[in-house]
C-alpha cells in the first residue's frame, strides 16, 4: 500500500489471489464495473451522434477510434494512478471557493460539452443552417475534426471515470477490470447504438438533450456541486423509456395505415 491509498499492482501474487477470493473485492468490482458502463455509455453517446455525421464507410472506423483511445486513454491513466490522485489538491481558490485539476478538467470538458451539442441541435432545428465543419459532404476535414472532438470528450470522460474508480476501491487490479468491462461493453454496443440512432432521428435529438444534461452537470461538478448521478440517468432513463412508446405508437400508427390501404 502506498502513501496514496492505491494497492498497486506488482509481482505479489498472493495480493492478487487474495483479491480473487475476497467477496468484498467481487461486491467492490461489479459496483465499481456498474458505473464505469454508464460513464462509458455517456462517451458512447457522443461518440456515436459525431460519427453518423461521417460517410457510411468512415463510420464504423472513427468509432473504433474513438473507443480505442478511450480505453489507452484510461489505462494511461491508471499507470499515472498517482498523479491522478493529486488532481483532486486544490490549486488556487476564487472566492474562498477552491478549484482543483480536475474542477478545471471539468468545467473545461462540460463547457465544450454544451457547446457542442448546442451547436448540433442548431443544426437539426434550423431549415438552413448554412455550411458546417462536419457536414458529411466535407470528407476531408470531417474525419480529422470529428476524431479530434471525440479525443477532447475521450480525455474529460476518462479523468472522470478514473478519479470515479479512486473513490470507490483502492485497487488497481479491481481499476483495470472494470475498465476493459466498460471498454468492451461500448464496443459491443457502439454499432447498434448509432444504427439505432441514426434510424430514429427523434432519438438523436434526445441524445443530444442527454449531452446538454451531462455537459452542464460536469460544469456543476466542476464548480463543487455535486448531483447525486443517481437523479441524472433515472431521468435520462425515463426520457428513453417516453421516447421508446413514442416508437412504439409511431409503428403501430405507420402499420394501421398501411392495412386500412391494402384493404
Amino acid at each position: 500500500m502506498h502513501s496514496t491509498g492505491i494497492a498497486f499492482i506488482g509481482t505479489d501474487m498472493e495480493y492478487l489471489a487474495s483479491l480473487v477470493t475476497d467477496p468484498n473485492a467481487w461486491i467492490a468490482l461489479a459496483a465499481l464495473a456498474a458505473m464505469e458502463i454508464v460513464l462509458g455509455i455517456d462517451n458512447l453517446v457522443f461518440i456515436s451522434v459525431l460519427s453518423n455525421k461521417l460517410p457510411d464507410e468512415q463510420r464504423s472506423r472513427a468509432r473504433r477510434i474513438g473507443i480505442g483511445a478511450a480505453l489507452v486513454l484510461r489505462l494511461l491513466l491508471l499507470g499515472l494512478i498517482a498523479v491522478i490522485v493529486k488532481l483532486t489538491t486544490p490549486v488556487f481558490s476564487v472566492f474562498d471557493h477552491p478549484f482543483s485539476w480536475r474542477d478545471l478538467i471539468l468545467i473545461a470538458g462540460g463547457l465544450f460539452l454544451v457547446w457542442k451539442a448546442t451547436k448540433e441541435i442548431h443544426l437539426k432545428v434550423d431549415p438552413d443552417p448554412g455550411p458546417d465543419a462536419l457536414n458529411p459532404t466535407i470528407a476531408a476535414s470531417g474525419m480529422g475534426v470529428v476524431i479530434l472532438q471525440i479525443l477532447v470528450l475521450d480525455m474529460v470522460f476518462s479523468v472522470d471515470s478514473i478519479i470515479t474508480a479512486v473513490g470507490m476501491t483502492e485497487h488497481v487490479p479491481i481499476m483495470v477490470v472494470a475498465v476493459l468491462l466498460a471498454v468492451g461493453t461500448m464496443l459491443l454496443a457502439a454499432d447498434p447504438l448509432a444504427n439505432f440512432l441514426h434510424a430514429n432521428p427523434t432519438i438523436v435529438m434526445l441524445a443530444l438533450g442527454f449531452l446538454l444534461l451531462i455537459g452542464t452537470t460536469l460544469i456543476a461538478e466542476g464548480f463543487g456541486a455535486h448531483l447525486p448521478k443517481g437523479y441524472v440517468y433515472s431521468a435520462m432513463a425515463f426520457s428513453v423509456f417516453v421516447e421508446f412508446l413514442n416508437i412504439l405508437s409511431r409503428r403501430a400508427r405507420q402499420l394501421g395505415k398501411r392495412d386500412a390501404g391494402e384493404s
